[in-house]
């Protein structure tokens, strides 16, 4: 059942795994001030709730994950504030540091903004009719959300350069092929993979797992032997911790860890 006080997105609590599900299937998923709005509460809670140690971010309906920015929205002239202060697009394209793992279950589109979700996500599963691309400068515009930055992050550059500047689509194949998603699985089980993906997360030590997403975020903009230091300390640290003693503990007695977060 979604968490109260939300319309456009669910919000749901499953044990340790929050699911946001982007509800505005008539719109294509497109992203208005208000979505944008309630999506940067619900990753606000997420972040903030201890309880909670992975996230899956999906689209309703058949046709798309999201197709972007609500287009129509825009030229009414809205602009997406919370709180009298602007809000990151989806809620969490910048601006928003997240320590704990997403990941993004894809089908149908997942363009513009909507891919710029996706490339803000940890892990991206799709399914065979997806089709991903930076459309925007079709338009004369330029994507805004993290795209130009994150996706020459995520796949080879030619691959980047080549979506960026001439806004064409590429298939699942095409994405599974240079890296863009790690799997491609049948749509009726996209759902079920994700929170599998999800329940394999939980199951390792939440320090660790923080960490080592902090490792891999930061790293990305250090040289490398600056890289190998942070990581270093990320390991000294988590080497102090009562779960670095458990799991090996629990190794040697061949049982299950039962890993605390401390």
């Amino acid at each position: 059942m979604s968490e109260p006080g939300f319309s456009n997105i669910r919000y749901e609590k499953r044990d340790a795994i929050a699911l946001i599900t982007i509800n505005r299937e008539q719109a294509l998923n497109a992203i208005d001030a208000q979505t944008s709005s309630e999506m940067y509460r619900a990753w606000c809670d997420f972040r903030d709730d201890d309880a909670l140690r992975v996230a899956i971010l999906t689209g309703a309906g058949e046709k798309a994950f999201s197709t972007g920015m609500d287009l129509v929205a825009t030229a009414r002239g809205e602009n997406q504030f919370e709180g009298g202060k602007p809000v990151p697009f989806g809620g969490f394209t910048r601006r928003m540091t997240i320590d704990k793992p997403i990941i993004a279950a894809i089908h149908g589109y997942c363009l513009a903004g909507g891919l710029e979700l996706a490339l803000a996500c940890d892990i991206r599963i799709c399914t065979p009719d997806a089709r991903f691309g930076l459309p925007e400068v079709r338009w004369a515009i330029m994507p805004g959300a993290g795209g130009t930055q994150r996706l020459p992050r995520a796949i080879p550059a030619a691959w980047a350069n080549y979506m960026i500047l001439t806004g064409e689509q590429i298939d699942a194949e095409t994405a599974l092929r240079i890296g863009l998603v790690s799997h491609i699985v049948p749509k009726d089980e996209l759902m079920d993979r994700a929170l599998q993906i999800a329940g394999v997360i939980c199951e390792r030590g939440p320090l660790a797992v923080r960490a080592a997403k902090e490792a891999i975020r930061r790293g990305l903009d250090m040289p490398l032997d600056h890289g190998l230091a942070f990581e270093e300390l990320l390991l000294t640290r988590l080497m102090a911790t009562e779960d670095a003693k458990e799991g090996p503990r629990a190794f040697a007695e061949k049982r299950k860890p039962n890993y605390r977060g401390r």
